[in-house]
C-alpha cells in the first residue's frame, strides 16, 4: 500500500471497524467553582453531532478536597454515563490572577486522574489552540467562539452557560486536532 493511501485510509477513517467510524468525545473546561463539560461526536471530517453538556457546579462553603472530591466522582459519573472513546482538557497557559491559577491546576489534576481511572490520556489544549481550531483565529472573542461551536454542532442557539460551551469547543478542538486511532 502506497503512503499516500495509507495516509487517506488512516485520515477518512477506512480502516476503522463500522461501528468505531463514530468517534465520542468528551470536553472539559476546568475549573473550581464550576467545570464545563461537553460531549459531542465526530464522524467523517467536520461532521459533528451535540450529544450533551453541562456543568458541575461546587458550593463556595465547602471545604476544598469536598469540592475536588466532588468534582471527580461527577466526572466519572459523566463518563460512565456517556462512554467516550476520547478525552480532552483545557490546558493551563497564562493566568492573570494568580489567585486562580492554584486553585483551578487542583481541579485540573483531579479530572486528569478520573479520567486516568478510566484508562484515557485526554488531549490538552491550550484556549489559544481551541479558538484556532473552532474559529480560524487564535484571539477570536468569546462570542465568537460560542457561535462557531453552535455552527459546528448545527444548534440554532450559543450553549449556555459559558463553561459548557468553553468544554464542546475543547472536544471539537480535539476532534480535529488528535489523530485517529489505529
Amino acid at each position: 500500500m502506497s503512503f499516500s493511501l495509507l495516509f487517506r485510509a488512516l485520515y477518512f477513517g477506512l480502516n476503522l471497524k463500522p461501528e468505531e467510524k463514530t468517534r465520542r468525545i468528551l470536553g472539559i473546561d476546568p475549573g473550581t467553582a464550576t467545570v464545563g463539560f461537553g460531549v459531542v461526536e465526530v464522524s467523517g471530517i467536520n461532521k459533528f453531532a451535540y450529544i450533551a453538556s453541562g456543568v458541575i457546579s461546587t458550593p463556595k462553603t465547602l471545604p476544598t478536597g469536598a469540592r475536588l472530591k466532588m468534582i471527580r466522582e461527577d466526572i466519572l459519573s459523566i463518563y460512565d454515563e456517556y462512554l467516550p472513546r476520547e478525552a480532552a482538557v483545557e490546558a493551563l497557559f497564562f493566568f492573570k490572577n494568580a489567585k486562580t491559577l492554584v486553585p483551578v491546576a487542583q481541579a485540573r489534576g483531579v479530572i486528569l486522574e478520573a479520567l486516568s481511572c478510566r484508562n484515557q490520556i485526554p488531549g490538552e489544549y491550550t484556549p489559544m489552540q481551541v479558538k484556532l481550531q473552532i474559529s480560524g483565529y487564535g484571539k477570536a472573542e468569546k462570542h465568537e467562539v460560542q457561535w462557531a461551536v453552535a455552527r459546528l454542532l448545527n444548534l440554532n442557539e450559543i450553549v449556555k452557560p459559558d463553561d459548557a460551551s468553553d468544554a464542546l469547543a475543547i472536544a471539537v478542538c480535539h476532534a480535529r486536532m488528535a489523530s485517529l486511532p489505529v
